[in-house]
């Protein structure tokens, strides 16, 4: 093969293919705006008692906190502080004591990533909870309509040679090398059933035993999860790997290219690489 053979061969556009049903898009972005909204509203309550627990009771006279957020008066001024196992971190103008010098703000997480942006915790639970059942039904509506359009069976659960080539998509992720085929490659599909069948399932089960009243009706969840004190924790930690999900998530479409992965979740249609040798074993 020539060299401009070559060259024109790998600048060459792949063709587009529909890659994106109507469902999957009409999910993907309704949890994108839920979880907007559960986020900030989320530290708004986690405001009103910045510290979590481990077990089914939690106060002044217990010392079961892994993680508590506040303020302390260090040299005549009010610094945060953010405790950690019992280890402590100075985290002025980001945690516990932010804005200005003179007149900080004492919060655990500031008013710029709280909804309201202001102390209002009743405000704050409407809105999580607005959200959160929102965010419920979106879940059952995508599982039925991926295990009726075979997406669930053919895109989300991994297989044996996925879990094989699992590391050396990995390493391909890592050095960016990033392949465009009409389905998902190994480490999309292990991703998002993690996301979709662990940890979406796991925030909604802490966030319902949080609840008094679904305590009454289902016990279990008690049980399940050690307490009341241990849901809220797990509840907050589920949120974390969510959020570094997100952020490497958005990384990915940057470096994969940003337009064509947008075009997907908007009109369903991807352009995969020119040549692709996965092309006919990729059809549905």
């Amino acid at each position: 093969m020539t060299e401009a053979a070559d060259t024109q061969r790998r600048t060459a556009r792949g063709p587009l293919v529909y890659r994106q049903s109507v469902a999957t898009r009409v999910t993907h972005w309704v949890w994108a705006i839920c979880l907007f909204f559960l986020l900030l509203s989320g530290l708004q309550i986690f405001n009103a008692h910045p510290a979590l627990y481990i077990g089914q009771q939690s106060g002044f006279e217990f010392d079961n906190a892994l993680l508590e957020i506040g303020a302390v008066r260090s040299g005549g001024e009010l610094r945060g502080q953010t405790r950690i196992f019992g280890t402590s971190f100075d985290t002025t103008g980001m945690l516990g004591a932010s804005g200005q010098a003179d007149k900080p703000q004492l919060t655990a997480f500031p008013g710029a990533v709280t909804i309201p942006s202001y102390r209002d915790l009743g405000t704050g639970r409407v809105v999580h909870f607005f959200f959160g059942w929102v965010f419920l039904a979106t879940m059952l509506a995508w599982f039925v309509a991926s295990l009726v359009q075979g997406h669930l069976r053919r895109d989300i659960i991994p297989r044996g040679a996925d879990l094989k080539a699992a590391p050396l998509d990995a390493v391909d992720h890592v050095r960016f090398r990033l392949h465009h085929n009409r389905s998902y490659g190994p480490l999309q599909k292990i991703t998002y059933f993690v996301v979709l069948f662990v940890l979406f399932p796991l925030i909604v089960l802490t966030g319902l035993t949080m609840s008094p009243g679904l305590n009454a009706s289902w016990p279990w969840l008690l049980d399940l999860f050690g307490g009341r004190q241990t849901a809220r924790t797990i509840h907050f930690g589920t949120m974390v790997l969510l959020v570094l999900f997100f952020v490497v998530h958005i990384g990915m479409v940057i470096a994969a290219g940003p337009l064509n992965e947008l075009r997907s979740m908007i009109t369903g249609w991807y352009r995969i690489s020119p040549a692709n040798p996965k092309l006919e074993g990729d059809k549905p």
